[in-house]
């Protein structure tokens, strides 16, 4: 690779130090033409190598003198880059995170005497947290399993319940583990091809002594990034169209992603301020918990099942926070998002309540 060769000739003219190599010489020694080597040449230049070449019968190629590339060939950024890599909990469950902090302690004492104080002035401004505020890693009892089949290269059987609950056995061929938002999922080979199954849906995995050969060409990275880009084409869709106020759409933003705020902006709003839009929710459940923070900004037009469901859960919260009980308590009502809160009536002198312009107090006859 023209990377590793670009560094071999850059230690090579390192090793020289102030004696000139001709371009023939470092030809031979890299096995590749004078005319690569003069290609190369200008690529470490650019690269800010002070290479120099000098023409004629002693002549020859080397080094700015006193100049010289660190032993690891790290620049400052690449030391403060590694330094600041903490143990993360991934890791962890893989066991590899005590041979993270040995890598680093090594990496660290390979660094000339410089380049360890910048690494330690970094390590002490830079930390990378990558856990949730309040959800945790979900469980995988068998990680250790499917750990072992993606490192030795041999078939796992697998007992897996999918989302529906729907129970199922398997042969696979784990190719790679991938931690998304701490969560664990397995990219392995199944009957229709590549495969993703979550970890924490795994009940029961065995290492079978068959092994196999991972498909040519196959990338981890690129498989997963497909397979993510295919999974939020095909996702359940359940579509529900709403009648949102002002502030229940700058709510509903809030938790809903972006990609769906430009279609919403295209409906036109009515004199008071409302207007109808489409949210695409992924489920009813996920729908109904999902409005029922909105409150008063935001009524349901269709589905009517959907709607149903809303006022059944709207008639057992009033039994529970009706505004009797809240009278009888001395208690007044929180206004619902969306919804301003009216005037409260002020005590004027004497401790006569002032009523509030543009309303009119009503008394009964005594």
């Amino acid at each position: 690779m023209r990377a590793d060769r670009l560094l071999s000739l850059m230690l090579l003219l390192q090793q020289a130090k102030s004696r000139q190599l001709t371009a023939e010489e470092l030809a031979r020694r890299l096995q590749v033409s004078a005319r690569t080597i003069y290609r190369d040449l200008d690529a470490l230049s650019s690269a800010g190598v002070p290479v120099y070449a000098n023409r004629g019968p002693n002549g020859g190629i080397a080094l700015l003198e006193g100049w010289q590339t660190s032993l690891t060939g790290l620049t400052q950024a690449e030391v403060h880059a590694l330094s600041a890599v903490a143990a993360p909990g991934a890791l962890a469950d893989i066991g590899l995170s005590a041979a993270l902090e040995s890598g680093l302690i090594k990496l660290s004492a390979a660094l000339p005497v410089v380049q360890r104080s910048a690494a330690e002035h970094a390590r002490q401004r830079l930390h990378v947290d990558s856990s949730g505020w309040f959800q945790g890693r979900e469980v995988v009892p068998h990680l250790d399993v499917l750990r072992e089949g993606v490192w030795q290269d041999r078939k796992v059987w697998l007992a897996y319940r999918d989302f529906d609950g729907e129970a199922s056995e398997r042969v696979v061929e784990p190719y790679g583990l991938v931690i998304k938002a701490e969560r664990w999922y397995l990219v392995a080979g199944a009957e229709r091809g590549p495969s993703v199954f979550r970890g924490a849906r795994v009940e029961g995995a065995r290492l079978l002594e068959e092994g196999f050969e991972r498909p040519a060409g196959f990338d981890l990275a690129t498989c997963w990034k497909e397979w993510c880009q295919r999974f939020g084409e095909r996702r359940s869709s359940y579509v529900a169209t709403l009648r949102v106020t002002e502030a229940g759409e700058e709510a509903l933003r809030g938790i809903r992603p972006r990609g769906e705020h430009e279609r919403w902006g295209q409906g036109r709003r009515g004199r008071d301020g409302a207007r109808t839009v489409t949210v695409d929710f992924e489920r009813e459940s996920i729908a109904a918990s999902q409005i029922i923070g909105l409150g008063r900004g935001a009524e349901v037009i269709e589905p009517a099942a959907l709607r149903a469901r809303l006022e059944a859960i709207a008639r057992d919260l009033g039994a529970v926070y009706g505004a009797p009980a809240a009278a009888s308590a001395g208690v007044a009502a929180a206004p619902a998002p969306g919804v301003a809160a009216g005037p409260t009536p002020r005590r004027g002198r004497g401790g006569r309540r002032e009523v509030p312009p543009g309303t009119m107090a009503r008394r009964g006859r005594g």
